[in-house]
């Protein structure tokens, strides 16, 4: 396998974004990846693995690799807005979310 430097990326990044379930994983996934880098500068690889001994895949990985710190910076920088807005629509639409919500208004 090439190191980041043998393929004109010498910065590399891997964030683990750790989600409750799986399903809530994936949809993040799907989600995040509609949007393409921008700059041929920067590669980005999304995927859902299963947290350390864990057999469901609840972790989105982001794998970014970019020519400079600041194309790096940059990119991650994009990223977490981005993630930001999904997990906020999320907390506000997602079925499973309202209802555990709701629940848990009625035992208090």
């Amino acid at each position: 396998m090439a190191t980041p430097e043998a393929t004109g990326f010498p910065c590399a990044l891997t964030l683990n974004v750790p989600f409750p379930d799986s399903r809530l994983a994936s949809v993040a996934l799907q989600a995040l990846r509609v949007d393409k880098e921008l700059s041929p500068l920067v590669t980005r690889e999304l995927s859902t693995v299963a947290a350390e001994g864990a057999t469901d895949q609840t972790v989105l990985r982001v794998v970014y690799k970019a020519a400079t710190n600041r194309m790096l910076r940059v990119a991650v920088n994009s990223f977490f807005d981005s993630l930001a807005l999904v997990l906020e629509v999320m907390e506000e639409l997602d079925v499973d979310v309202i209802e555990a919500r709701q629940k848990q208004e009625k035992t208090t």
